[in-house]
């Protein structure tokens, strides 16, 4: 396995050699200060996530961009990205080529947008990578990379009819092992897992720089980078209200699975086929990164693996809108299956004390103290 400070380098030289074939338009538009508050800021749906667009880019440079993104991924990784991208048209065709959301085309695979946070040249600086269902944050310090969350995918459609009997599911595994892993228990432990028989409509932490006791869904005309007209802006309103009425979603159960600090569910840890399921289901999220930067990422998951907490809402059955989550030692993660009759999957890694660069010595003291 490579030194993480390889995956580091080669990064930078995917933005070096990036930077040199760009116009002096687009680097304006790629390039920001590693202090600048854009760098935190976020976005997993279809709006402008900010920086250079594809579509404002030639053929050879989105070449360059997928070898940063491979840099920075897995081999899995990179495949499972680029399958959502390419949802974009699929996504298109479900919803009859008429959504807009303000812009020429409102399903698009090339309105996916890199952001440079400072010089690749320099001790610290950051990219990030994002359009809809994908939002990449990698940050480097001192030539190694000190975070690569927030890491969200999503897929809508979650499930996609190929030619023969096996559907198109990029993220099947983080659905099916979540769900083996909760059937796996007994009735006790299943009952300190499963606190809710509704689920929400979204990932509770939506996407916030910080998160927060107490934070929970926010509506879907908040999630994006401005303001519509009020045509749409009533539109995604309705849209968010009339999902929740579906779910049964009410305010006590949005104080029940609101975020918090100590984490909700329990651990699941009762045996080594336990373990070994809840290895495999930390695998879908910790290995969508290079696997020399996996490698540090399990080894602090390792030392709080019994008191990594699950908690599951909805249904159990396949096709029953549901959500889980994973919290401890700094690490979260959310799933949820919920919109589109069940068939569209967000999720979301998440490390509380190190997303965007974050702090740390903090970290240094949740692993070692």
């Amino acid at each position: 396995m490579s030194d993480p400070g390889q995956q580091a380098e080669a990064m930078a030289a995917a933005v070096r050699d990036l930077l040199e074939d760009l116009d002096d338009a687009q680097r304006t538009a790629v390039t920001h200060a590693f202090d600048d508050a854009e760098r935190l800021r976020w976005f997993y749906t279809p709006t402008d996530h900010g920086g250079l667009a594809l579509s404002d880019m030639r053929s050879r440079q989105h070449r360059i961009v997928h070898r940063l993104l491979a840099a920075a991924l897995s081999e899995a990784g990179h495949t499972t990205v680029s399958t959502i991208i390419g949802l974009e048209n699929v996504l298109d065709r479900v919803e009859g080529f008429g959504v807009s959301y303000g812009r020429e085309r409102g399903r698009d695979p090339l309105l996916y947008w890199l952001a440079i946070f400072g010089d690749p040249d320099s001790s610290e600086w950051s990219w990030r990578f994002g359009g809809h269902h994908v939002s990449l944050h990698f940050t480097i310090r001192d030539g190694r990379v000190a975070s690569s969350t927030p890491l969200f995918l999503g897929a809508d459609p979650a499930s996609s009819t190929l030619l023969g009997p096996h559907p198109l599911r990029p993220l099947a595994g983080a659905e099916d092992l979540a769900r083996e892993l909760l059937l796996s228990l007994d009735d006790e432990s299943r009952a300190a897992v499963h606190l809710s028989a509704q689920a929400p409509v979204d990932i509770v932490g939506a996407n916030r720089t910080q998160l927060r006791g107490g934070d929970s869904v926010l509506r879907l005309d908040e999630i994006w980078r401005g303001r519509f007209g009020d045509e749409t802006d009533e539109y995604l309103r309705a849209v968010h209200d009339a999902a929740t009425t579906k779910a049964g979603w009410t305010d006590e159960h949005q104080q029940a699975l609101a975020l918090s600090a100590r984490p909700k569910g329990a651990p699941v840890t009762h045996s080594d086929a336990h373990r070994r399921l809840l290895r495999d289901l930390l695998g879908c999220y910790l290995e969508q990164i290079n696997p020399t930067l996996a490698d540090e990422q399990w080894k602090r998951a390792e030392q709080h693996l019994d008191d990594l907490h699950f908690l599951w809402a909805g249904g159990i059955h396949p096709g029953e809108p549901h959500y889980y989550r994973l919290q401890g030692g700094n690490l979260l993660i959310e799933y949820d299956n919920t919109q589109r009759d069940v068939n569209h999957v967000h999720t979301v890694w998440r490390d509380l004390s190190m997303d965007f660069g974050g702090d740390p010595l903090a970290q240094h003291y949740v692993d070692h103290h």
